[in-house]
């Protein structure tokens, strides 16, 4: 079992500490612990009904009328709000009561939903990757731990691959080379660029985490490649992070290279003048039209 700080449940929740302590000392929402240091400490039943009792708050029901609810009657409640239209934000508090719950069906289910409603496209810019924001900033405060960032995202990965299977370009005049360099482990967004690059018509080759540079030499004369993607995410210093770049130029010379990620915003030089740098779906599809006609 895993335990929790009132400051680990007002970021979860979105709920003010000063707010939490009122609803356990005027309704009784909750019945932490302490510590031998009077240190209030909450488990993962109490973290769960707090997330969906913010979640029916936030969305109009009174704390006092909710208070009262049996733990059945909550997740009746909050289940006829996934019937119901929910903005991102909701959607997002959904999925994260699901992630906490490690409850994959309904996580899926509400994912498939907006999928259904907006499109993969517009879900993963407006839902998904806002969701992995708001779990980076948690996982970073030590709010969640890494089983619950693992679960969400071997869904997603699911997904995206499968949405992935969908294109099968083998014939097409045009391909991508998707890669991460090594010690990069965060896929998924480097996932959704090649399923971008699959619906525009590309042939892509996907090698995915952790590859070494040199690695990438070998793929002349087995495969024909036009163009690289890959994404910056860890950090590094600066030095480390120019270096790499001008490794890139030196093997990728005659190939336009394609950059994202929050490392490429530190990149002081010149880029050489076959680097794009990515900054959001915007610029993706500017540059990889059908089929690469525009430069």
């Amino acid at each position: 079992m895993n335990y929790y700080t009132i400051k680990d449940l007002e970021t979860l929740s979105g709920i003010k500490a000063h707010t939490i302590r009122i609803w356990e000392k005027r309704y009784g929402l909750l019945d932490p612990q302490r510590s031998t240091t009077n240190i209030r400490y909450y488990s993962d039943n109490e973290l769960r009904k707090l997330l969906n009792v913010s979640m029916l708050v936030k969305h109009g029901y009174k704390i006092s009328k909710v208070s009262v609810f049996e733990e059945e009657q909550i997740q009746e409640e909050v289940l006829k709000l996934n019937e119901k239209s929910l903005s991102s934000k909701g959607v997002i508090d959904q999925l994260i009561v699901h992630m906490v719950n490690f409850d994959h069906q309904k996580f899926e289910e509400v994912l498939e939903q907006e999928i259904a409603a907006l499109g993969f496209e517009d879900t993963f810019m407006t839902i998904v990757f806002p969701l992995f924001e708001k779990i980076g900033i948690y996982w970073q405060i030590g709010s969640i731990f890494p089983a619950q960032e693992h679960f969400v995202s071997n869904i997603t990965r699911h997904l995206l691959v499968r949405a992935c299977s969908k294109y099968t370009n083998y014939d097409a005049t045009a391909s991508v080379l998707f890669y991460l360099r090594e010690g990069e482990m965060h896929e998924l967004s480097l996932l959704f660029y090649q399923y971008l690059a699959l619906k525009a018509g590309y042939r892509t080759v996907y090698l995915g985490q952790n590859v070494p540079l040199d690695d990438l030499l070998k793929l002349e004369g087995l495969q024909k490649i036009d163009r690289v993607f890959t994404a910056l995410i860890n950090g590094m210093e600066s030095e480390e992070l120019e270096a790499y770049v001008q490794r890139m130029s030196q093997v990728f010379k005659r190939k336009k290279v394609f950059l994202t990620g929050a490392q490429v915003a530190q990149i002081k030089g010149k880029l050489p003048s076959n680097f794009k740098v990515i900054s959001d779906l915007r610029a993706f599809k500017k540059y990889f039209g059908s089929f690469g006609n525009n430069d």
